[in-house]
């Protein structure tokens, strides 16, 4: 049988409460090699990404990580059998031991950015001198010709392009100050900026202090923050992970 994995500690980790469940409830046991341990279940079939699977996943973690640094992988994370799992610990250890070192002590937030539509476009026409005066001129003209709103329009949206950039930009630098570590994600036409900040957990509410300075001095910013996470944004992939194979840690199906 196939084995999913929840994540990866050391051997010397504390034990989980006996007869803990994981996903579709199946027990989870420990595997060890060497100074290495990997939190695993059996691997139920047709495993989809509903809440309530995806609750399990990180109740698991969560527990495991009430008693010491874990690696989480991401929910959906199955290697074929518990060899494989085993065998990958045992050639990644150095790997995985300096990622227990500097990830001790550490969660994650997620930030996601995008744009106020109303107060982005004020915003833009504030700061362009042009755009104000072809407006104007439309306006004085009865709205102007096809071509003017065409010229107006293509403006507008190039201008609104350009904000996004450097808007996601300001959302990095502004945060990074206040983490460890940076992970940027995938580009996605939802956001203008999805990142991820490595935080000390005991200096946690230093970071989200920036995130509030960075709402107020960007009011035309949407910021949508998620945290504090297992840190899946500072784990390479493991033995179960290949990488863009796994589902998002937030998202479920209904």
């Amino acid at each position: 049988m196939s084995t999913y994995v929840y994540g990866i500690t050391a051997a010397s980790h504390p034990s989980l409460p006996e007869g803990m469940g994981g996903v579709s409830e199946l027990p989870v046991r420990i595997l060890k090699e060497g100074e290495l341990a990997a939190v695993v279940s059996d691997a139920p079939e047709g495993l989809r990404p509903k809440r309530k699977e995806l609750l399990a996943h990180q109740n698991v973690l969560a527990e495991a990580g009430g008693g010491g640094c874990v690696l989480p992988m991401r929910f959906g994370s199955v290697a074929p059998d518990d060899g494989t799992v085993t065998g990958v610990l045992g050639e990644r250890a150095e790997h995985y031991l300096e990622r227990l070192r500097t990830l001790d002590g550490k969660v994650e937030y997620n930030v996601k950015a995008t744009h106020d539509e109303q107060a982005v476009l004020h915003r833009v026409m504030s700061e362009s001198p042009e755009l104000r005066s072809l407006a104007e001129a439309n306006r004085k003209a009865g709205g102007g010709t096809y071509e003017d709103r065409l010229r107006l329009g293509e403006m507008v949206a190039s201008a609104v392009k350009a904000r996004e950039a450097d808007d996601a930009v300001d959302v990095q630098h502004t945060l990074e100050p206040a983490a460890a570590a940076v992970s940027v994600g995938p580009e996605s036409t939802g956001w203008l900026a999805n990142v991820s900040f490595l935080v000390e957990r005991d200096t946690a509410e230093n970071f989200l202090a920036a995130v509030e300075q960075l709402r107020k001095g960007h009011p035309h910013l949407e910021l949508k923050v998620n945290g504090p996470l297992p840190p899946y944004s500072f784990v390479e992939p493991g033995p179960a992970e290949p990488a863009g194979t796994t589902a998002g840690a937030d998202t479920a199906e209904e």
